[in-house]
């Protein structure tokens, strides 16, 4: 049976006035600005895939030699597909007319927001799935050494630039400690040093852009999984942009608020990313 809102949820708030209403904290969604994106429309159904040629094999010849022919035949390497995700209130008439909060609007905006969050924390499960290597392990302190590492690795596999970096925020919090007046002995340039100590968040190191998130789930052992990619790396695929349908139900003297998005998300190319594995447990100091 649907969960209904009625005006009785709030009675014992009635006579207060209130400022404004509060939701649930929330980061802003970054995945889908870190990803190849399709935003094309025309089937909300159809899976997409990508596909790769084979390398083509260049030998030396004699001058009577015949050359031979090769295979250019291309190979699926990932398919996405789209599934349709959603979610809603009912507001009766009476709790519109009663709330003091503007529910209305209030609720469009808490559906938008759980949306964003949804479609962000699928892609970021997703740089689990890359299979272009794995730095670190479970329990291990993240370091600038398998940062570069990392970096050295990407490339290594022909991952085309720019790079990006994606770590939980206890994960950035043990390479901002490592590189900032708390690790004094540390060999860390002092442009560094300082940027850290008065900002917390440096954007970029070396080539490589960092992201930092707490949507990003540790594992029941505190451990979490980021990873550095090139964007074509991972792809995220609306097929339907999210939309807000009101729906009047006369019979329940109230409204629907309905929210719906289609998309997919994946890897896309999953060898241009190198998954880090390392602890990502509460930080004491």
């Amino acid at each position: 049976m649907a969960v209904l809102n009625p005006s009785s949820d709030i009675s014992t708030y009635i006579q207060t006035i209130f400022e404004d209403a509060m939701f649930v904290a929330r980061e802003n969604n970054m995945a889908s600005r870190l990803v190849t994106t399709f935003n094309d429309t025309g089937d909300e159904a159809k899976p997409r895939s990508s596909s790769a040629y084979g390398e083509a094999t260049i030998n030396d010849i004699g001058e009577t030699d015949d050359l031979t022919g090769q295979s250019f035949t291309p190979s699926v390497l990932a398919t996405l597909t789209p599934a349709e995700a959603g979610g809603q209130f009912f507001l009766t008439d009476t709790r519109m007319s009663a709330d003091p909060f503007g529910v209305r609007n209030d609720a469009a905006m808490e559906l938008g927001l759980a949306t964003a969050k949804k479609i962000n924390t699928d892609v970021l499960g997703d740089l689990a799935s890359l299979t272009g290597g794995t730095v670190g392990s479970a329990g291990t302190t993240i370091t600038w050494g398998y940062f570069f590492a990392a970096r050295a690795r990407l490339q290594n596999t022909k991952a085309p630039p720019p790079y990006r970096c994606v770590l939980h925020t206890y994960q950035w919090h043990r390479l901002a400690s490592a590189a900032s007046i708390a690790a004094a002995t540390q060999p860390t340039p002092v442009s560094t040093v300082d940027e850290i100590t008065r900002r917390w968040f440096v954007g970029s190191v070396a080539d490589v852009d960092i992201f930092v998130t707490s949507d990003i789930t540790p594992d029941t052992s505190d451990d979490a999984k980021g990873a550095m990619f090139s964007p074509i790396a991972l792809a995220l695929d609306m097929r339907r942009a999210p939309r807000l349908e009101p729906e009047r139900d006369a019979s329940r003297r109230g409204y629907e608020l309905n929210m719906t998005t289609v998309y997919a998300h994946g890897v896309w190319r999953p060898a241009f990313g190198i998954v880090m594995t390392f602890d990502a447990a509460t930080p004491s100091s």
